[in-house]
């Protein structure tokens, strides 16, 4: 009883946390349109689509389950101009605690040096954020026959809003360094709900605290068919506080008229919280990533050390620009 009294509790003071905080991602480096805006058209290619589901607490209580889809678009009406757009659903615990964003973005890249090894790219996000909750879903004092929760019983709750809907929007800044296909670097800064929306459901202003994201990561050759991947992450909003780093090796199968395959492995710490492992691979213009969480914050003696399970999927369309061959007309002189 003592243990369940302690899991209630570790998830209420959770519940109330999460309240204030944004969604986080563990395969942040695959999942670039949430990251920064100004992540927005930074690949080789003209359309570029990401979907990302994590599935979290399974072992604990009802899953932390978040889906998300996102598409990009590069020179639709510039050359240096692009546009992205991400949709997200989180749903979590026995009341359905429910986020949907819908957010819009655009960048622009700036050409430090005339070769393009040095480019600044800017970014800006604009979109809604929707939160409910299911109230039915929830047990009360006065449905308690003495014996068990009769959910027959009434609640004599009263809930005058149970989902609020708000505009937010946030702004990045990204500098990318590229020598080479393999030898790049990048680093970058995001402000996000800039306007701190209320998310208060019952009248009360309860602000969104704004979350600033700084992150770096690096591609670098270590042998004829050896990657090395570092990146780091951190998030600041509020009084959260998290810090992820880690590297990825990545090893060419093939690359070769055409041809492009890779395998993938990783691993990342996850500061006070959890480490977690990742193994993916890069088929032609295709990329799939899983990572699993391993947990040992405070919450260990709840979750046995199983966190949350992560899958990424990526897929880069060039559109096909037919060759243009010019004909050299001779003269005819018979």
């Amino acid at each position: 009883m003592r243990n369940k009294l302690c899991i209630i509790s570790i998830f209420s003071f959770l519940s109330t946390l999460t309240l204030a905080q944004d969604i986080h991602w563990s395969q942040y480096d695959h999942n670039p349109v949430f990251q920064n805006p100004a992540n927005v058209g930074k690949f080789n290619g003209d359309f570029r689509f990401h979907g990302n589901f994590r599935d979290q607490w399974r072992s604990v209580t009802v899953p932390f389950t978040t889906v998300q889809v996102s598409a990009e678009a590069k020179g639709l009406l510039m050359d240096n101009l692009s546009f992205g757009l991400y949709m997200f659903n989180d749903a979590a615990g026995d009341g359905t605690f429910r986020t949907i964003e819908l957010q819009p973005s655009v960048s622009y890249v700036h050409k430090l040096t005339s070769d393009s090894t040095h480019l600044l790219r800017g970014g800006l996000q604009l979109g809604l954020n929707f939160r409910s909750f299911n109230a039915n879903a929830f047990n009360f004092d006065n449905q308690w026959n003495g014996a068990f929760f009769d959910n027959s019983l009434p609640t004599n709750e009263n809930f005058a809003n149970q989902s609020r809907t708000n505009f937010t929007w946030g702004t990045g800044l990204v500098w990318e360094y590229q020598e080479s296909k393999r030898k790049r670097i990048s680093a970058g800064v995001g402000l996000f709900n800039i306007n701190q929306p209320n998310q208060g459901f019952f009248g009360e202003t309860i602000k969104r605290d704004m979350r600033l994201n700084l992150f770096a990561r690096a591609e670098y050759e270590i042998g004829f068919d050896w990657d090395i991947l570092p990146s780091l992450q951190l998030n600041l909003q509020g009084t959260y506080r998290e810090l992820i780093m880690g590297s990825q090796v990545r090893y060419i199968l093939k690359d070769r008229l055409g041809e492009y395959q890779t395998i993938m492995a990783g691993a990342f710490l996850r500061s006070r919280d959890a480490g977690y492992i990742m193994i993916g691979g890069e088929y032609q213009n295709w990329w799939a990533g899983l990572s699993y969480d391993i947990n040992f914050s405070s919450l260990y003696v709840a979750s046995n050390a199983r966190g949350g399970i992560e899958l990424s999927i990526r897929y880069i369309l060039q559109r096909f620009n037919p060759r243009q061959i010019k004909h050299r007309v001779c003269p005819d002189y018979i």
